[in-house]
């Protein structure tokens, strides 16, 4: 699902890439990148399910381009189906590099999959859209 610009609408979150989130090589580590998806995926099932979730499954996570110390990125999620406790969620990450001359690139898409869960933990059904 890779596009050439990001969605409209503003990112889930936004974050810096710094040096301690790098591998020996010098890249960002692909866990890092990994746990601001699924932390981005979160926010947006969380305001739909109007509380507690948890992650249940990564259906699909695809790495399309490394990001780099000082990058950048814009974690833009969007609900794809709710089911009765279960919210399936996109997230398409973004890679601001040059920020001077505004060059933007997608690092990675994912589909996540939430349960909204009572205070015992237990999965409770995600209310009606208001």
């Amino acid at each position: 699902m890779a596009t050439d610009r990001p969605p409209p609408g503003e990112p889930a979150i936004r974050v810096l890439a710094m040096p301690a989130d790098t591998n020996a090589a010098g890249d960002i580590f692909g866990g890092w990148l990994m746990a601001q998806t699924d932390i981005a995926g979160s926010i947006e099932a969380y305001r739909r399910a109007h509380g507690r979730v948890v992650t249940v499954a990564v259906h699909e996570f695809r790495f399309l381009k490394p990001v780099y110390v000082g990058d950048l990125v814009s974690f833009h999620a969007h609900i794809m189906r709710v089911g009765n406790t279960s919210i399936r969620v996109h997230v398409s990450a973004w890679a601001e590099r040059e920020r001077q001359r505004h060059e933007v690139e997608q690092v990675a898409d994912a589909e996540l999959t939430y349960v909204a869960i009572e205070a015992e933990r237990k999965p409770r059904p995600v209310p009606p859209e208001a």
